[in-house]
């Protein structure tokens, strides 16, 4: 498993694994399209704000990307950010996500940040269990707050201090 910064050339594949998510499932409440050039934008927009944008791979094959940004965007949570990561089907459970998110957090941690979130579809409970085995606690569930397919959905809120 190789961990590495995104380039512009992994637009393509990031945008080909983010969209069937977007499109298709609750894991995000987000179903805005990501084209290659709005994923360039996000890498960019990244590195300027601080922060890294990372790919997974493993024998050549991309198998997933993370990154994390701020929180809120005012100066008093300035250290305190919100990560995002997302796997292939075919990286589930080989430590992908593992590995990702020890990217995130050991970046996010020189970069002064001091807390770091996940924000999680309470349904998703593989994500959950993935987060508390991470040292994730478990905040708060905001009940109805996201609408995706029609329906009402709640979010659940862990927390790590880095």
């Amino acid at each position: 498993m190789h961990i590495r910064p995104a380039t512009h050339d992994d637009a393509p594949i990031i945008s080909a694994i983010w969209e069937p998510i977007l499109r298709d499932t609750c894991i995000t409440f987000d179903s805005v399209p990501r084209p290659p050039a709005n994923i360039i934008e996000r890498i960019d927009g990244a590195r300027t704000a601080g922060h890294e944008f990372f790919v997974a791979e493993h024998d050549g094959e991309t198998l997933g990307f993370g990154t994390y940004y701020p929180f809120r965007g005012t100066v008093g949570y300035a250290h305190t950010c919100e990560h995002s990561v997302f796997l292939t089907e075919a990286a589930q459970g080989i430590g992908a996500g593992r590995a990702l998110m020890n990217a995130i957090e050991t970046h996010a941690k020189n970069a002064g940040i001091h807390s770091m979130f996940a924000v999680i579809w309470s349904g998703n409970t593989p994500a959950i269990g993935f987060h508390a085995a991470l040292g994730y606690d478990h905040v708060c569930e905001m009940k109805q707050v996201g609408r995706k397919f029609d329906t009402w959905l709640d979010a659940v809120f862990m927390q790590k201090m880095l």
